[in-house]
């Protein structure tokens, strides 16, 4: 499936992907099919009309995103709901996501991934509208909350994995637009909130709604502006089925020890530090210093995330993983600082601190899934990783509150801030992850290892040789 502004997919169906133990062969691949996503055309710098115009939809997206809690808890609160209500209207949108974002990356590998992102932000458009004028009229039934929510999470399914394929055909500096994209969505994160509540204050929830549903119109309309260059050359036609694609998918994802063993680890990292870290620093935070205070501390880490993505857009490690995992080291200060008890100033700062390391480490893990990846089963793995890292965090929302009654919130807490720093030196002792050298980087070279050209490239006669070969 074509559009106008995308061009079709062709070629052939590539080799099979080797392990990380096994021949040359699976990394060639991968890095060929990587590489080709930028055809035969010169190279494109990041800032150019059409990434411009992907930028603000992304940007767009965050917004909305960032203010619907809001919402939620304003609408359903006014109207008599409690604090369970709000969490299940939230859970709603957020388990058909997790539950479905797999099969999304599928039907994103199959079809045309801009139409399907269209589509998508058309559909929450019309959720989002109904979500208005049923707060509008004071017609608020939880039920038909949940079932908006849920339509919204489907649609957040289709959309999410095409989003990781965009960015490398957009831009061939792909950390430096992985950086800029990061900024955007942490100045969203920033704006968000303040701005739903200043549409409950002067309008009422239904305003939020209203505004939440215009951003999913102008990120639509900026993808259907947006011109996608040709996919690669090494994109395959499918002609197998659904669950051979979803198969295949599975085993491409398994093949990269790196990719699933950061998953894995981050299994741990949601459960242990995320998850507890949430809720807890939320209502220690509010309960010793007061509302403001939380406020400011959500901020400070907020424009953590900023500075974070500007030191992206200027380090380029050659050992992107390595160097990512040592960045979030700097995470364990945020939940420790609170569970020392320390003042409101010493808190920001370390939540500015720990914003600007998981803000570094999102930008090198991105970069390294959309450049060691082959663009065919590109959209499938990062959906494996999109429900993979969101697999754990309810449960460990969940736990924090009985483990806070057992131990004390502040004791979790330190905990947390222990456990970061167990999880950063579990990603360091895996030599597929700290190895991982990046694709677009220097690479050391291999005798007996002879190397694909690069898509598009042009190559003196004779024979060549590749660098030896990241873990992939």
């Amino acid at each position: 499936m074509t559009s106008s502004g995308e061009e079709p997919r062709n070629g052939k169906r590539s080799g099979a992907t080797g392990s990380d133990g096994g021949s040359a062969a699976g990394s060639l691949r991968s890095r060929a099919g990587a590489t080709g996503l930028l055809g035969d055309r010169r190279p494109r710098p990041v800032w150019s009309r059409d990434f411009a115009l992907f930028f603000v939809a992304r940007a767009l997206a965050r917004l909305g995103e960032t203010m619907l809690p809001v919402a939620l808890a304003a609408g359903l609160l006014r109207y008599g709901y409690g604090v369970g209500a709000v969490g299940l209207a939230m859970a709603a949108s957020a388990a058909p996501f997790a539950g479905l974002v797999i099969f999304g990356g599928v039907i994103a590998d199959r079809f045309s991934t801009r139409r399907l992102m269209i589509g998508a932000d058309l559909v929450r458009l019309v959720a989002q509208s109904i979500a208005a004028a049923l707060f509008f009229a004071g017609h608020v039934v939880l039920w038909q909350v949940c079932v908006i929510g849920a339509v919204n999470g489907v649609a957040g399914a289709v959309f999410q994995p095409g989003v990781a394929s965009t960015v490398p055909r957009l831009a061939s500096d792909i950390q430096g637009a992985n950086g800029a994209i990061r900024i955007a969505e942490s100045a969203a994160q920033l704006a968000g909130p303040a701005l739903a509540g200043l549409l409950v204050a002067f309008a009422s929830a239904g305003g939020v709604f209203v505004a939440h549903a215009g951003t999913f119109a102008l990120s639509a309309l900026c993808l259907l502006l947006l011109r996608l260059p040709a996919a690669a050359p090494a994109s395959r036609t499918h002609g197998g089925g659904f669950r051979a694609d979803l198969a295949e998918g599975w085993r491409e994802f398994r093949s990269r020890t790196w990719m699933w063993a950061v998953i894995v680890i981050w299994c741990v990292y949601m459960i242990s530090v995320w998850g507890p870290t949430v809720p807890l620093v939320a209502t220690e935070v509010v309960r010793a210093h007061g509302p403001r205070a939380y406020g400011l501390i959500n901020s400070a880490l907020g424009a953590g995330t900023v500075v974070g993505g500007l030191i992206a857009l200027r380090l380029r490690p050659r050992r992107m993983l390595r160097a990512g995992s040592l960045a979030l080291l700097a995470f364990a200060c945020f939940p420790a600082s609170v569970g020392a008890g320390f003042g409101v100033a010493a808190v920001s700062a370390c939540a500015m601190i720990a914003g600007a390391g998981t803000s570094f480490w999102g930008v090198m893990w991105a970069t390294s899934v959309q450049t060691q990846v082959a663009p065919d089963v590109l959209n499938r793995i990062h959906a494996y990783d999109v429900a993979g890292s969101l697999a754990m965090m309810p449960v460990g929302q969940a736990l924090a509150g009985p483990a806070a009654a057992a131990l004390g919130a502040d004791n979790v807490l330190l905990v947390a801030g222990v456990m970061s720093l167990v999880v950063c030196a579990a990603l360091l002792s895996v030599p597929a992850v700290r190895g991982l050298v990046r694709v677009d980087g220097p690479a050391p070279r291999s005798p007996d290892t002879t190397a694909a050209p690069r898509e598009g490239a042009l190559r003196p006669p004779g024979p060549h040789k590749t660098g030896a070969r990241p873990p992939a």
